[in-house]
């Protein structure tokens, strides 16, 4: 029996890996791994070893005419992540995946810097696994995953990427508050925005505001931080508003992203409306319609006088101070009055006209001339009722001054704006 005359040895491939930058994601290649044994007519061939150095050897009287079969190497697997590896700035509204294609997830996690672990899921092909809640502002996190290809190799990656720092964070406030369960039926919504919006339309969507008694209503921006919403008419007495902002994660431009959600319902009460009349220097009251109060007034004299229009109380006080100097009047002046306290107050403006009980010196001319500073002075007992009875958001219509009227931003003169001009 002769000698066996050497082969070569048949080496396995090795895994090869190829790591891919795309500007959707990181991708990660991992290349399928295949073995190939040589077949033969006889009985005599080796079978060929898993080792990459092995060899296989055959007798010599054994031929064979069969050459070596291959097979295609398998698609690489392919890794995308959203965000980016080292993305800065990320929305924490954003959420987070890990895409598979050519291969299935084994393993996907994502960490803030903390150590807290982000939930998440994987789809049911086991392809795409995506975070389930939002993430923190400010916060650096560890997204890592291991991947598994047809031939069962695995594969283990991560990455880092920061979200939005505080200074590209956007508050906002939302009048009436939590303190305030009950409103009157004349009160706006007002959101007031720590930074300027550009995107009006985003924050707009963002917001769903709805009345039980099914009315519509719509935005008008005084600013690019300060915008209202109203329908055409009051709101229906006792009603209720519910204001619902999903706010957290909208851009608001300028690299400013929304920080919180909103939601609240506030209660609308009964329909109270007081007019007061400089012709006849009486104000009228009314409940759901029906007169409850013909009341005596003073408002403001000539050269102070009071503003006309459709007004709310905005704040009441049992006690509040008055100082001349607010109006810019010193002593010396004319019309400059000492510090004093007045009861029973029920601010209308920012610039300080209030439905109040009349100072002692004025209670004599109620209802026969003005000579008030641009207040409504009342008896002790209407401007006590009206503190007592009403409250924010009432409204308090002023007519026949001839002087104003009420700037829409001077307090909630929203009224004031005709409902063709409201919507902008």
């Amino acid at each position: 029996m002769s000698s066996a005359s050497s082969r070569p040895p048949h080496g396995r491939p090795s895994l090869r890996l190829a790591a891919l930058a795309a500007a959707t994601g990181l991708v990660v290649a991992l290349s399928g791994c295949t073995t190939s044994a040589p077949t033969s007519a006889g009985s005599a061939t080796r079978p060929a070893s898993s080792s990459a150095s092995s060899t296989s050897t055959a007798s010599p009287s054994t031929t064979s005419s069969a050459r070596p079969t291959s097979t295609a190497p398998a698609a690489p697997v392919t890794v995308t992540t959203n965000p980016v590896a080292g993305s800065r700035e990320v929305n924490p509204a954003t959420p987070v995946t890990v895409k598979v294609a050519h291969g299935t997830l084994a393993t996907a996690s994502l960490t803030a810097a903390d150590g807290t672990a982000v939930t998440g899921s994987v789809d049911g092909a086991r392809t795409t696994w995506t975070s389930g809640k939002r993430l923190a502002f400010d916060t650096a996190y560890t997204l890592a995953w291991t991947t598994r290809d047809a031939a069962g190799a695995t594969r283990t990656a991560s990455q880092q990427f920061t979200t939005v720092v505080p200074q590209n964070e956007a508050d906002a406030l939302v009048y009436p508050g939590p303190e305030l369960t009950t409103v009157g039926i004349g009160q706006p919504i007002q959101f007031t925005f720590s930074e300027p919006v550009v995107n009006r339309d985003a924050v707009e969507k963002a917001i769903a505001i709805t009345s039980s008694a099914g009315q519509k209503g719509d935005f008008h921006w005084y600013s690019n931080q300060v915008v209202r919403f109203r329908a055409p008419q009051y709101w229906k007495a006792n009603s209720t508003v519910t204001i619902d902002a999903k706010l957290f994660g909208v851009d608001f431009g300028n690299g400013q992203i929304g920080n919180t959600d909103i939601k609240r319902t506030v209660k609308i009460g009964d329909a109270k409306i007081a007019v007061a009349d400089d012709k006849t220097k009486r104000m009228i009251i009314t409940v759901n319609g029906k007169k409850v109060r013909d009341d005596p007034v003073t408002l403001g004299d000539a050269d102070w006088p009071s503003t006309y229009g459709t007004k709310v109380i905005m704040d009441q006080y049992a006690t509040t101070k008055f100082n001349a100097g607010t109006l810019g009047l010193k002593p010396g002046d004319p019309h400059y009055y000492p510090p004093l306290t007045v009861h029973n107050a029920s601010r209308l403006t920012n610039g300080g006209e209030f439905i109040h009980q009349a100072l002692p010196s004025a209670q004599p001319y109620l209802g026969k001339i003005n000579v008030s500073h641009g207040c409504i002075g009342m008896s002790p007992a209407a401007a006590g009722w009206v503190y007592q009875h009403m409250t924010a958001g009432d409204v308090v219509i002023v007519k026949n001054t001839g002087y104003g009227p009420m700037e829409p931003t001077d307090g909630f003169g929203d009224w004031n704006v005709p409902w063709a001009k409201w919507a902008n």
